[in-house]
């Protein structure tokens, strides 16, 4: 990679890096091009350069996130575990993404917008909890074809499984009534998860 490559690389970080702080203060609507170049140190004339518009910059704001966070959630399935070991760590690691501050922020902002901007919700949807699934449903899929969980639909499956991970108390947190979830209460909640989802999908002899 040149050194122009590098330095490109960097500018556009810098930039989503500023633009992360002016959505997380005022939201999507709220937030103006002119104050992300300021809040980055670009110039608007820079910031244009490399992204045509907010939601363009919206857009790699959210796809940064996830293609940071989603690899990390789903490093268990790489390992010789075995399915209730992995189905725990990862319904762990749901859990505390979901309600790690620079999630909740960008939650907040979604459902705070998409009335308006219906879009921010697709660009969501589909490089966080789209991608989210699609990994899961595979990693399942394979799992029935080795013989480990009864043969199923492994897309509808992966849904049932996260919407048990994400239970009254994540709903609570999302909404501040709490002010976070102690990691009893997320073991809690994901050996309930785990128990339920093999309770239906473990491989019979």
């Amino acid at each position: 990679m040149t050194g122009l490559d590098d330095h490109s690389i960097s500018k556009r970080q810098q930039i989503i890096a500023g633009a992360e702080t002016v959505f997380t203060e005022d939201g999507y609507e709220g937030a103006s091009m002119s104050r992300i170049a300021a809040q980055a140190g670009v110039s608007k004339g820079t910031l244009y350069n490399y992204f045509a518009g907010k939601s363009e910059l919206f857009a790699a704001f959210v796809s940064q996130k996830t293609s940071s966070d989603l690899p990390r959630l789903f490093e268990p399935i790489a390992t010789e575990g075995s399915v209730d070991l992995i189905l725990h760590q990862i319904g762990a690691g749901l859990i505390r993404l979901m309600l790690s501050p620079s999630s909740l922020v960008l939650y907040r902002i979604v459902m705070a917008e998409a009335g308006k901007f219906p879009h921010l919700a697709h660009i969501f949807w589909e490089t966080g909890p789209q991608n989210a699934l699609a990994l899961m449903a595979e990693w399942l899929g394979q799992r029935m074809k080795a013989g480990q969980l009864r043969q199923a639909d492994p897309r509808f499956a992966a849904e049932q499984f996260f919407a048990l991970c994400q239970t009254p108390s994540c709903t609570m947190r999302r909404l501040r009534i709490v002010a976070d979830l102690p990691e009893p209460e997320i073991e809690r909640i994901v050996d309930g998860a785990v128990r339920v989802f093999l309770d239906s999908y473990a491989a019979r002899p």
